[in-house]
């Protein structure tokens, strides 16, 4: 695991499949377009595809020197070696998790709407923190709906990498880049789209103009 990396950039998190030759081709693709940063997100009750999966977007990831994090599943993410998990509120609690993980592991934190609850993760040792949805989504249609005014709050106040999630596309990310959102976590405009290599690299350039732009 390396804590010394931190979240930033085009933050990718994968659709469910049952399909792993099409699941890898699409992170290979994100990958080579610039993600820095790889979510398995896999409901599928069948623990050995699960296994299987993450496994081989592990492998993906270490090519690309890239962060593997598992969403909700601590033991998984701790079998496998991954750089990290990702909790939600439903899930194990943070302090559990560090405590299977270790300090070396990247834990976020799910904050929906809420920057008091992110000041809380941050006093219970989460590494970033992600609020959304921004916009309408389709994986999530009744999530919380946060304003792109929370941004900003919360880069006030925490010194932690905030990630914005939920409805990005390529026609509005660049409003939560610029409201200060350190990473995007981007589902269906990255691998429900006919090239992914494509779209990944057109969301990687966002950063890397607001990077120019934050130049002396």
């Amino acid at each position: 695991m390396r804590p010394s990396q931190r979240i930033s950039g085009l933050y990718a998190v994968t659709p469910e499949s049952s399909d792993s030759h099409w699941l890898g081709a699409r992170v290979k693709a994100a990958l080579a377009g610039g993600a820095s940063a790889i979510q398995y997100r896999s409901k599928s009750d069948d623990g050995q595809l699960r296994a299987e999966q993450a496994g081989q977007l592990l492998a993906l990831c270490r090519a690309y020197d890239a962060l593997l994090i598992i969403n909700d599943d601590v033991e998984l993410a701790q079998r496998l070696g991954a750089d990290g998990v990702h909790l939600g509120r439903e899930d194990m609690p943070l302090a559990d998790a560090r405590a299977v993980l270790g300090s070396g592991a990247l834990i976020g934190v799910s904050c929906y709407d809420s920057v008091a609850r992110a000041i809380e993760a941050k006093g219970g040792g989460a590494d970033y923190v992600a609020f959304g949805s921004f916009f309408p989504s389709a994986v999530k249609p009744d999530a919380v709906r946060a304003p792109r005014e929370l941004l900003r709050d919360a880069r006030g106040a925490l010194d932690l990498p905030v990630v914005a999630i939920g409805g990005i596309t390529l026609h509005n990310a660049h409003l939560l880049i610029e409201s200060g959102a350190d990473a995007v976590a981007v589902i269906s405009a990255l691998f429900q789209v006919q090239d992914t290599l494509a779209a990944a690299q057109a969301f990687a350039a966002l950063f890397a103009a607001r990077d120019l732009s934050e130049l002396p």
